[in-house]
């Protein structure tokens, strides 16, 4: 039964690996688009990149295939295995600490007088804001993002509440403070580009975009909790 369940665990795993290398390629194919106008080197550190993370994915599979034959064949290395895809799953899951390389982007509301024919809205922060540099960050590589040290997870949600933006159901106020961690000079380009978010915001609001050799990232605290979900049997 043990070895069973372990099978099955192998080969979910084995199947979320390929849909995020399908999504890595879906992702990956609207540079052409996005990036028309960039310089050309900018282009080809781009291609290098994806290409560098399409030969993680295929080695990623390799390994997880070795993994499944381990504890097809029994191996005492099978536990082990199951504990590393566990801490790694955890990891992308944000519910571990984390630290690397990345950007800090801040912003903040402007501090401008605007006058009485001029929209005030266009010189506050929102929070399609706050959620178009997090789209941002996440199609230039980002591995792990926060927001005012809110981890950022498949659930979060980042919302309007009255003169303050939720995230992860809590309330913070500006400036915000957007950390993300993965190679700083890929997520650098995707958010300054030509006609970008950042671009797009300049003139408007307070940002300010730096690079760091180590960015910490908090865990998500919040309940990871699904009422209305359920696995799909195997049976």
């Amino acid at each position: 039964m043990h070895n069973k369940n372990g099978k099955i665990t192998i080969m979910t795993i084995c199947m979320v690996v390929g849909i995020m290398l399908a999504i890595q390629f879906k992702t990956s194919s609207t540079y052409d688009v996005s990036y028309r106008g960039t310089r050309s080197d900018e282009m080809a550190y781009k291609i290098s990149t994806i290409s560098k993370e399409r030969d993680a994915y295929s080695k990623e599979v390799v390994d997880l295939r070795q993994k499944l034959t381990n504890l097809e064949n029994g191996s005492g290395e099978a536990i082990a295995d199951l504990q590393s895809e566990l801490k790694k799953a955890n990891v992308s899951a944000g519910l571990t600490p984390i630290e690397g390389p990345g950007i800090i982007v801040t912003i903040n509301d402007s501090p401008k007088l605007v006058r009485l024919d001029v929209d005030v809205n266009n010189y506050l922060v929102h929070d399609y804001d706050i959620q178009s540099i997090v789209n941002e960050m996440r199609a230039s590589g980002a591995e792990a993002i926060s927001v005012n040290e809110q981890r950022i997870t498949a659930m979060s949600e980042i919302r309007c509440a009255g003169t303050t933006i939720l995230v992860n159901q809590n309330r913070i106020t500006p400036p915000f403070v957007i950390k993300a961690t993965g190679d700083p000079k890929n997520l650098d380009t995707g958010l300054s580009m030509p006609g970008g978010i950042l671009d797009r915001l300049t003139g408007f609001l307070q940002i300010k975009l730096e690079r760091a050799e180590k960015i910490e990232i908090a865990a998500y605290n919040g309940v990871l909790k699904l009422n209305y979900s359920y696995p799909i049997s195997t049976k």
